[in-house]
């Protein structure tokens, strides 16, 4: 299945996008255990070394103008950063800095649904039907379950030609996000549910949209009091505008040799909503990732299941090393271990989060220009090698 579009306005590349989609079919493999490390390469680069890429990432022809990678090893922290977060500014980009997280909300609406399983109000094997009866009968067989491992078979409203015409017409234009499934509500299932992967944005509006439905609160709300204040989170939120709050990483459309454009604020987070519209900062992004693979927000029982994955699922866009999907979770097996966590892009930026399974050692890996298999490949590459470099960095001895 080719990316999905999201288009924008005419200054804006029509290439821009949610987030892509890619199938990849493969057989489910279970188990929580996995070798400290990986691989015959364990010796990981020097702090200067590091530097050093990200300097020679922001000098790439059309690379980011900025990126902040952040590394915590228990209580200690290294901040590295190059470039700016404001080309008008010049000022460097800050742990502290806001920005769009893109599909890394796809794990906020994970740790939502999860955290309501292990409290009885949803099952894994809930289905569309059970819990959203008023969604086209089509779609009822499709699980909780299949819908956080993207083997649901739902279509992807952000590659209907109707929401890309409201997009490419009005990009902040402001969504009614709970009925984002309308778009595709004619639709059949693209395959039998639990048969293949296929990464889909619907899928994480149905997973907010089955919260509601049990609990009779809003996925906002939800977020909140499930996620938020458990872990600490005091910068982060689900906004509907297109607005960031200050002060934010500028995200940038970046096409050599034009000048970036700056599309911090372009599109409206309504059209995303629990598949990528959350805003947060490299600093509570931290926090999450390590409470979230490290088990903090739910049972043993639950997470046996979650760290249950789908050998080359691919996350969107491809995290470091060989990627493996399981419940709104992935497993990156770098040349030097371990790590879960999740990706993301959006218009102006590229994300990645990742931890230890014990949720002791954790990354944060920002770029304030969006890349992914479709756009901007070489430099998608780059970014991977990189990545897995400070992986490397962050599972040494």
């Amino acid at each position: 299945m080719s990316p999905r579009p999201y288009g924008l306005e005419r200054r804006i590349r029509p290439s821009l996008r949610l987030v892509a989609a890619t199938a990849v079919c493969g057989a489910v493999l279970g188990g929580l255990t996995q070798p400290a490390r990986a691989g015959e390469d364990r010796d990981p680069p020097a702090g200067a070394a590091l530097q050093q890429e990200l300097r020679d990432l922001v000098a790439t022809p059309g690379g980011p103008p900025g990126v902040i990678a952040v590394l915590q090893d228990g209580d200690r922290t290294e901040v590295y950063r190059a470039g700016v977060a404001d080309v008008e500014s010049g000022r460097p980009p800050k742990a502290s800095d806001h920005m769009r997280i893109a599909s890394v909300a796809k794990a906020f609406s994970g740790a939502v649904a999860l955290r309501l399983v292990d409290r009885g109000r949803l099952h894994l094997d809930s289905t569309i039907g059970e819990v959203l009866p008023g969604q086209p009968a089509a779609w009822h067989r499709v699980t909780l379950r299949q819908l956080l491992n993207h083997t649901s078979g739902l279509p992807d409203y952000s590659g209907s030609q109707d929401f890309i015409d409201v997009i490419s017409a009005d990009p902040r234009h402001r969504f009614d996000s709970r009925r984002l499934l309308e778009f595709v509500a004619d639709e059949d299932l693209a395959f039998r549910p639990g048969s293949r992967y296929q990464y889909s944005n619907s899928d994480n509006i149905a997973v907010a949209l089955m919260a509601e439905a049990v609990t009779g609160h809003r996925y906002e709300r939800l977020l909140r009091e499930l996620v938020y204040e458990p872990l600490g989170l005091e910068r982060t939120n689900l906004p509907q505008g297109y607005r960031l709050p200050d002060p934010f990483l500028h995200g940038y459309q970046v096409a050599p040799p034009a000048e970036p454009v700056d599309v911090s604020e372009a599109v409206s987070a309504s059209g995303a909503w629990a598949a990528g519209g959350i805003v947060s900062t490299p600093k509570d992004l931290t926090k999450f990732i390590r409470g979230y693979a490290g088990g903090k927000l739910v049972s043993n029982r639950t997470r046996e299941q979650q760290f249950t994955f789908i050998p080359g699922a691919l996350s969107q866009p491809p995290g470091p090393g060989r990627n493996e999907a399981g419940l709104a979770i992935y497993r990156y097996t770098t040349r030097c271990g371990v790590v879960y966590g999740h990706t993301g892009n959006t218009a102006g930026y590229t994300q990645l989060v990742a931890a230890t399974a014990d949720g002791s050692r954790s990354l944060t890996f920002s770029i304030t220009a969006q890349t992914s298999l479709t756009i901007a490949p070489d430099l998608l590459a780059q970014v991977r090698s990189v990545q897995e470099d400070f992986v490397c960095a962050l599972l040494r001895e």
